[in-house]
């Protein structure tokens, strides 16, 4: 139980930071884009939100395999 709450933790942490940085970098974008002409707003949203979804999944599956090797190295130890 206590190591479902550590996988918990450290997926929230990295989900909070991936999220602070996309936003930054899709804010720059959009006033980039902004700035350069009239683009339709699908074109700065959609790919937004594809490489949100993209890196949140590799984000979360890189905290999964590493709090399921440091459970086995515990699991060693112990």
């Amino acid at each position: 139980m206590l190591e479902d709450m550590e996988v918990s933790r450290r997926t929230w942490n990295a989900a909070i930071k991936l999220a602070a940085v996309i936003s930054v970098l899709a804010a720059l974008v959009a006033f980039g884009v902004s700035r350069a002409g009239d683009v339709p707003q699908a074109a700065v949203v959609l790919p937004v939100i594809l490489v949100a979804f993209v890196a949140s999944s590799i984000q979360t599956e890189r905290i999964r395999r590493r709090a399921i090797a440091d459970m086995v190295i515990v699991s060693v130890r112990g």
